[in-house]
């Protein structure tokens, strides 16, 4: 029984981070440029507000209606040509892509209806 409690547990965690990843060029430009719904998280791990965000990141990617986008997680003490390219100045920032244009950012918000709203801009 432990064991099949496991693998559900395990088969829901991958569907929920399905949507999340490590920033990768590639991935992203490609992403991108097909136009795909994409949201970049400047995050960083000594950052409080980059924590408190987390959660409800997590939560809202977990919608159904959220499937479709792409979480890049940036780090942003090692990302430095990705935050001069999107003009990023501060950790905590998302950036919000669809149809291959930004359609929305935001710094320091840690509202989970302000981040729906913002993350909605995917879609």
């Amino acid at each position: 029984m432990k064991t099949l409690f496991a693998l559900v547990l395990s088969l829901f965690f991958a569907t929920v981070w399905a949507g999340e990843q490590p920033y990768d060029k590639a991935a992203f430009d490609k992403a991108v440029a097909e136009g795909k719904p994409v949201i970049v998280d400047f995050f960083a791990d000594w950052c409080p507000t980059c924590k408190a965000q987390k959660p409800h990141v997590q939560s809202l990617l977990g919608e159904p209606k959220m499937k479709e986008v792409t979480l890049f997680i940036a780090d942003y003490d090692k990302e430095k040509d990705l935050k001069k390219a999107l003009r990023v100045t501060q950790q905590s920032t998302f950036v919000v892509f669809k149809g291959g244009k930004e359609v929305g950012r935001s710094t320091g918000q840690t509202k989970k209806e302000d981040l729906a709203a913002l993350f909605a801009k995917a879609l």
